[in-house]
């Protein structure tokens, strides 16, 4: 547990939002499009993601590691998240740290040696596959009616908020990743890979609107 102990401290903490902020801007959105079954799946989701909290404190807990009450990345993206009422721009991020949650869930799997926590990390992929899914999808039906131009300079400025979420990844989870075979060119090649396959999903183009 060594090389992922802070890391696993750090990420069971960001696990664990009690989602209040954005079921309310679910809820508000959800109202002003008229798409009810929009705030239940964020519900749900919400659910999903404190149990992936849950089930890492208690891999921390069996291991005798102490939770975390504060992570700088973690207040960071919590107050990003909570200045944050408009559902693209807080979908946006979102997509971005749940495609890099599968590469450092798969780090954590081949850098430790204990079965239970590799069995918790690849449930946790196998949930974050369907998540990342939802929040391109809906990214796309928010970006339907943009102009091709206006949609290349949203684009733009993903590609350069992701460089930033990346980078701030890389700084607070680097020996992690390192200790799960992720070299800082591995790791900014896996991601750019997941996140263009994820850009490709939220374009509206490759849909068939009815």
């Amino acid at each position: 547990m060594a090389p992922i102990r802070r890391s696993l401290q750090a990420w069971q903490l960001g696990e664990t939002s009690d989602g209040r902020h954005l079921a309310a801007s679910a809820a508000r959105y959800a109202a002003a499009t008229d798409d009810p079954a929009y705030r239940d799946v964020i519900d749900l989701f919400i659910r999903e993601e404190q149990r992936h909290g849950a089930l890492l404190g208690r891999i921390l807990d069996d291991a005798g590691i102490p939770r975390r009450q504060a992570d700088w990345g973690d207040t960071l993206f919590r107050r990003l998240r909570y200045s944050i009422t408009d559902i693209e721009v807080w979908t946006t991020p979102v997509v971005m740290v749940e495609t890099l949650a599968m590469i450092y869930y798969n780090a954590v799997r081949r850098a430790t040696g204990s079965p239970v926590l590799r069995a918790v990390c690849a449930q946790i992929l196998a949930d974050e596959v369907p998540h990342v899914q939802l929040q391109c999808e809906r990214l796309a039906v928010l970006l339907r009616h943009r102009s091709r131009a206006r949609f290349h300079l949203t684009m733009l400025a993903h590609r350069m908020l992701f460089l930033v979420v990346m980078l701030l990844v890389w700084a607070g989870h680097h020996r992690a990743l390192r200790a799960g075979g992720y070299t800082w060119t591995h790791y900014r090649r896996a991601s750019y890979a997941k996140m263009g396959r994820a850009w490709q999903r939220m374009d509206p183009h490759r849909y068939v609107w009815t």
